[in-house]
């Protein structure tokens, strides 16, 4: 094994560098992971162009591969020997907590770099931190105790286990935020990585219609959200939405909503609350809007809208993410648009944040492609 580890490191807004580290030594209860793919996806076009803090950072946090070398303590513990493929959560967790307990991760304060400074997130977490390799644009990853991994199924790939991230999320926000079940009515709003996850969960859930809405340069991916199960696409350039949605539900409107257009102001917000039906629907949200001063709180009251959070994922939702793609039962290698090289970092993430103008859907890194 090589003495040091090549790191494509954040090294100020926008900018990224091509770092050496030394090989860590791997503790009894740690392991290093050879990284296989880091998935990219539009929370690192934003940390990327606009860093939380200025320390160096090895992004990366949707990351699968092979474990390289584990200390004993670390295999009794997660049942895992060397040369098992896995997918690792990028949550950190303190294990201590209700939230860990419940397998809800994300919610714990030891993986929050937002309240807690000294928080470890694979992506987030400084590369000043003991053993560095925190994050998957990386040729190795480190893995403490408190890492949380899943196996890989046999027959699944690692790219292709490079979408667990956005089908778990999918998975998460559509079955247990929303609550999305047989013969549910969903408005699936963006058809980037996210809704077109969410198609996928909403579909094998059982629902009756699924609606996505997309704009007239998303006609790829629109086609794309037809082959995943939606039962219609509407442009919103080209008709009516809230109309075509109201025609396709007999005037009764949709029980749920996901808005998965992150960035693209208060419209979507708005439609989504006119396009519920008339009494207990549900709309799940992703906080990409800072400030809403006309919301329009009279109409989610009177209509009973619960509006919730979309964040991140349970343990639960990528195990069900990984039978998933098991299954076979959708073409979900679809997904999978794009791939680079470390040393095209750069690129990649512009690439996901369509500086390109290629219709990239899920955007993959692949630490070693130089030495193929």
């Amino acid at each position: 094994m090589a003495e040091q580890v090549l790191a494509a490191v954040r090294t100020g807004p926008g900018t990224t560098e091509l770092r050496e580290f030394p090989m860590p030594d791997v503790p009894a209860d740690g392991a290093l992971l050879k990284v296989e793919v880091a998935g990219i996806c539009g929370t690192d076009v934003k940390m990327y162009g606009k860093p939380p803090f200025a320390d160096p950072v090895i992004m990366g946090h949707e990351n699968v591969g092979v474990i390289a070398r584990a200390g004993r303590e670390f295999t009794e513990r997660k049942g895992l020997v060397e040369g098992d493929r896995i997918f690792v959560e990028h949550y950190v967790g303190c294990m201590r907590c209700a939230w860990c307990h419940a397998g809800e991760y994300r919610h714990c304060e030891g993986t929050d770099w937002r309240t807690n400074p000294d928080a470890r997130r694979y992506g987030y977490t400084s590369a000043n931190n003991p053993y560095h390799l925190w994050g998957g644009f990386s040729q190795y990853l480190y893995l403490p105790w408190n890492s949380v991994t899943h196996r890989v199924p046999d027959g699944v790939s690692a790219e292709l286990a490079g979408l667990v991230t956005p089908l778990s999320n999918g998975i998460e926000w559509a079955l247990v935020t929303a609550g999305v079940g047989y013969a549910s009515t969903v408005l699936i709003q963006g058809p980037g990585q996210q809704g077109l996850s969410q198609v996928v969960a909403c579909k094998q859930a059982g629902a009756s219609l699924i609606i996505v809405t997309g704009t007239t340069k998303d006609a790829a991916r629109l086609s794309m959200a037809r082959a995943l199960g939606a039962d219609a696409v509407i442009d919103v350039r080209e008709e009516d939405a809230l109309t075509r949605v109201r025609e396709l539900t007999g005037g009764r409107g949709v029980d749920v909503v996901l808005d998965c257009t992150a960035g693209a102001g208060t419209a979507p917000v708005l439609l989504g609350v006119d396009a519920l039906k008339r009494r207990e629907g549900t709309m799940v949200v992703q906080g990409e809007v800072a400030a809403f001063p006309d919301f329009p709180l009279k109409k989610l009251t009177e209509k009973s809208i619960a509006m919730k959070s979309a964040r991140g994922h349970s343990y639960r939702a990528c195990e069900l993410a990984l039978e998933q793609l098991a299954s076979g039962r959708f073409p979900l290698e679809r997904l999978a648009t794009h791939t680079f090289g470390l040393a095209d970092t750069d690129k990649a993430i512009r690439t996901v944040g369509g500086e390109s103008g290629e219709d990239a859907v899920h955007v993959s890194l692949l630490p070693w492609a130089e030495a193929a």
